[in-house]
């Protein structure tokens, strides 16, 4: 999951010194025969470890010197920072919690500066009847007017879906396989309502909070710009959010937001296992270190790090067969429809519907029409 934010680390030179000094330039501290590693992709190598080990989740659980002399030995001979992303890569393996990794400089730009257009294809809002809202969130990422393209197109997408005033909602984000979760709680933060929905956690247990405020997402207290949501019809409507494997990363963010909301329930299947939060360090030649430096936390203060189990589970999708029955789908609806805040605007629209008939029977010959038709 991308936070949203980028954080530089720049090396100390005296640590990078103090490196240089005791190898003396070559990589024969390591066992290792051939040329010497070049001063520039050493220091490159100590700038990326340093930056794991002061700041990834698992910091306190890994062997440092272990890390470094299994890199350094990995990159014995390299000349240039290029020569170091393998075992940067391997590093990542140990440290990176599953969720960390390295991006070239080529990938890193266009991935910054890609557009959503794909993503945006998903992004659907409508009701389902029945005063039923649906909104399904795919992920997103890139440039911050992608960002913002999202957000705009998915309140849209949310202000269809709750008309007229939605008693119930179904979430659906089973396609959203991450990228930045900010957009995405901009969208559904008028249905999650307002107050904190979640937080980050680090190594060291400090805790950064996800908040609402007129539906409006906030880190600490920090707006991400996007300004506020228009509000659903009834904040507090009960909520099925759908999940499948392919639900992971940011979008298991936002799965997390709505864990421990009051009438919320989850349909589906386990999510993909990664709710944890990233962290983005641009290096000297433009390459993008991804480091998961925190877990997804939801409102009660739970942590999570594995897959997130639904509360009623039901058979995936078959895209290949779109004339399946969508399971998920069903008992979502079904189980809206049980909840108070819907039968009541149910049993109110009956009640309104019948009113009507009678005051038009009554205009069209009154009682002597209504005794007939009941024989």
């Amino acid at each position: 999951m991308d936070r949203g934010r980028s954080l530089r680390w720049a090396a100390c030179m005296g640590l990078v010194t103090v490196l240089l000094a005791g190898t003396g330039c070559t990589d024969r501290s390591e066992g290792a025969p051939g040329p010497a590693m070049s001063p520039d992709a050493r220091s490159y190598l100590t700038n990326a470890l340093a930056i794991m080990e002061k700041n990834a989740l698992l910091r306190h659980q890994i062997a440092w010197a272990d890390v470094r002399r299994d890199a350094f030995s990995q990159a014995r001979g390299a000349q240039k920072p290029a020569d170091t992303y393998n075992a940067i890569r391997a590093a990542l393996q140990t440290v990176g919690a599953g969720h960390s990794s390295l991006m070239e400089p080529k990938q890193a730009e266009a991935d910054l500066n890609s557009s959503p257009d794909g993503a945006l294809d998903g992004l659907e809002g409508r009701s389902m009847g029945d005063r039923i809202g649906y909104v399904s969130l795919p992920g997103v990422h890139g440039s911050d007017s992608a960002y913002a393209q999202y957000v705009r197109q998915g309140r849209e997408a949310v202000a269809r879906a709750n008309r007229p005033g939605a008693c119930g909602w179904v979430v659906d984000l089973r396609d959203n396989s991450g990228g930045n979760m900010w957009p995405m709680l901009a969208v559904v933060a008028p249905v999650l309502g307002n107050g904190t929905v979640g937080m980050f956690v680090d190594s060291d247990g400090k805790k950064s909070a996800w908040t609402i405020e007129n539906g409006s997402p906030r880190e600490d207290g920090t707006s991400f710009g996007w300004g506020d949501s228009a509000p659903v019809a009834h904040a507090s409507a009960p909520v099925a959010v759908l999940t499948s494997g392919e639900t992971a990363s940011s979008g298991e963010a936002v799965v997390v937001a709505f864990r421990g909301r009051p009438a919320t329930r989850f349909f589906g299947q386990y999510t993909g296992g990664i709710p944890t939060g990233n962290a983005i360090h641009r290096l000297p030649d433009g390459a993008m270190l991804v480091l998961t430096e925190v877990k997804d936390a939801d409102r009660t203060g739970r942590t999570y790090d594995a897959p997130i189990p639904p509360d009623e589970e039901t058979n995936a999708i078959q895209h290949t067969a779109p004339a399946r029955p969508d399971q998920a789908l069903d008992a979502a609806k079904n189980w809206l429809l049980k909840q108070g805040a819907c039968q009541w605007a149910q049993g109110s629209r009956t009640a309104s519907i019948s009113e009507s008939f009678s005051n038009a029977l009554m205009r069209a010959g009154g009682p002597a029409i209504l005794v007939a038709h009941r024989s």
